[in-house]
């Protein structure tokens, strides 16, 4: 049970700045939100009521306090098919399901699996975000009428200038107001948020997903529901990476799975979509100044407020001024200070911070970047382990013992350069393997010295293994073949 003092620290620190942020994530989150419904195909109430659901909810079981989390476009692709094929019950009963697989990873600390995404990784992923928001806000921006453009300078004009005279209101904030009563005043030709889908008029209510309860719909669903989970979970955990950062605070990642886990469970009996993180709404609330459960909970309930009571006054809000916020989000998001250390980083990071980027973009799926990134990162990390190995040899002064020294780490990477060390053709009476400096790491270098050591022997040659560290002599023990009966035969069957 949180303390009285963690509650008053995660709700009550800093309620206005939370109440004022709070208030231009939920004006921003309304474009977005049925822009995402208009991407998986269903109808823009989906993935209002989810961003409704998912925000509100989020701030009271969630880990990360100044994170928003709401409908996604990274979900809203995957679920594409699902909903064309099957309709929209089975998109909540698969959202439903979302919930639970996303809070058994909580119970089964999958967060500790971002301790394999490296600086690289997040850079690339944070800077394909901000492509793919800056790519979004393109139709609003082609093929529409001029006066689009001077109200987006003016938004602009507005977010980057009114902070140097106040931050007593987020410029956001003020963009959206002053355009709105521009855009109303004189009837403006340019789109409104009515334009982009109609707005719902009442609360969503609790239902359960009309699909049958048998394991064919369960099998339908399962797939879909998996990839939700795991792309809402990564994006979840990155986005709250990034929150950390910008914050100086740390989150409970843990907290954090289980509470998307209750957040996209009771979402689906609401008639929403699934949703998770999203960096760029989180990157408003804070850089409007809010950074604690407040602002993600009146983002949320404001939202609805906006979109049942005010919904005509909303629906006139126009384009221009939220593509400005999102462009402002897209400018806040990138990490330009990346693209100069392109050439002082080391290549390899720059390569993985570089393919992650074009991978999100071209694909449009951040989990595929991510693991293209994870997986370059993992191959550059062997690849400059493996450059640490080295070996030395030695023959005594009477001819009789070959000695050779090896350094640095064998693994699979390096195996083959350790068979490589050997002369198995040289007529010697015995062979020292000095392994006083090396490890060994798994069981391809175990099955390495198996075969060196055969070799030897088959050549009459006595051979002696000196100074295994304890790692690597329990590992030999275990696994190691060169000192059983029946080692040729082991090894021939290899």
């Amino acid at each position: 049970m949180p303390s009285l003092s963690s509650l008053r620290r995660d709700w009550l620190s800093n309620p206005r700045g939370d109440i004022l942020a709070g208030i231009v994530v939920a004006l921003a989150l309304i474009p977005e939100a049925i822009g995402f419904s208009i991407i998986a195909g269903i109808d823009p109430r989906v993935g209002l009521y989810a961003s409704f659901s998912i925000a509100a909810i989020i701030a009271l079981v969630g880990g990360r306090p100044g994170m928003i989390s709401a409908a996604t476009a990274a979900i809203a692709v995957l679920i594409v098919p699902l909903v064309k094929a099957h309709g929209v019950e089975y998109l909540f009963a698969a959202t439903i399901l979302m919930g639970v697989l996303q809070f058994i990873g909580g119970l089964l600390r999958l967060d500790l699996l971002m301790q394999f995404v490296s600086k690289s990784v997040v850079t690339g992923f944070v800077n394909a975000l901000a492509i793919l928001i800056f790519m979004a806000q393109l139709p609003q921006l082609i093929g529409v009428g001029w006066m689009t453009y001077p109200l987006v300078a003016a938004a602009l004009a507005i977010i980057y200038l009114l902070p140097r005279l106040t931050r007593a209101i987020p410029s956001p904030l003020v963009a959206i107001v002053v355009l709105t009563a521009a855009a109303i005043y004189w009837n403006l030709d340019v789109n409104r948020v009515g334009d982009m889908g109609e707005l719902p008029s009442a609360l969503p209510f609790f239902a359960l997903p009309q699909v049958p309860l048998t394991f064919e719909t369960l099998a339908i669903i399962f797939p879909y529901s998996l990839a939700m989970a795991a792309v809402g979970l990564l994006e979840s955990l990155l986005t709250a990476q990034i929150v950390d950062d910008l914050t100086d605070t740390p989150s409970d990642k843990p907290r954090e799975l289980k509470g998307q886990g209750i957040a996209n469970f009771v979402t689906g009996f609401f008639g929403g979509m699934g949703g998770c993180a999203m960096i760029g709404q989180s990157v408003i609330n804070v850089k409007s100044g809010g950074d604690g459960r407040l602002s993600s909970f009146v983002a949320g309930t404001f939202l609805l407020f906006l979109i049942v009571v005010l919904g005509p006054l909303v629906a006139q809000i126009p384009m221009p001024a939220l593509v400005a916020v999102m462009i402002m989000v897209s400018i806040g998001t990138f990490s330009w200070r990346s693209v100069k250390e392109l050439r002082t980083n080391p290549w390899h990071s720059s390569v993985v911070m570089a393919a992650t980027v074009v991978a999100v973009v071209a694909t449009h799926d951040l989990a595929k970047g991510v693991l293209v990134g994870v997986l370059l990162s993992g191959i550059f990390f062997a690849s400059k382990v493996r450059a640490l190995f080295a070996v030395d040899t030695s023959l005594s002064t009477d001819g009789s013992t070959r000695t050779y020294r090896f350094t640095g780490q064998i693994f699979f990477a390096s195996v083959e350069r350790f068979l490589a060390a050997f002369d198995f053709r040289e007529v010697i009476e015995k062979v020292v393997i000095d392994v006083r400096d090396a490890h060994f790491w798994d069981i391809s270098a175990v099955a390495a010295l198996d075969k060196a050591v055969i070799k030897l022997r088959r050549e009459g040659t006595t051979v002696e293994v000196l100074g295994l560290n304890e790692a690597s002599a329990t590992m030999i023990d275990r696994f190691g073949i060169s000192d059983k009966p029946d080692a040729e035969a082991r090894l021939a069957a290899h």
